[in-house]
């Protein structure tokens, strides 16, 4: 399990949140429970592969993040809490 290291991977994973949750229309402290109390996707995939993503389109990581998401059941799909 990582944890943020440093400033830069503090304002990706802010720039992470922020842009999940405006791709999926909902608050950033809904994507920010998910990513956290819900699942663990910050510390166990986002900061792990830091290096990676972080070199990656803006859309090539939002929806990289929304899939994981679909995967671990946080969302169900697209745009919709899962209840």
């Amino acid at each position: 399990m990582e944890k943020i290291k440093n400033k830069d991977e503090l304002e990706f994973a802010i720039f992470c949140i922020e842009n999940v949750a405006a791709y999926l229309g909902v608050s950033p402290r809904y994507v920010y429970d998910s990513i956290t109390k819900q699942s663990n996707i910050l510390n166990n995939y986002i900061l792990p592969e830091y290096q990676v993503l972080h070199t990656q389109s803006k859309d090539y990581i939002v929806e990289d993040i929304v899939d994981v998401m679909k995967e671990n059941g946080v969302i169900s799909f697209e745009g919709s809490e899962k209840l």
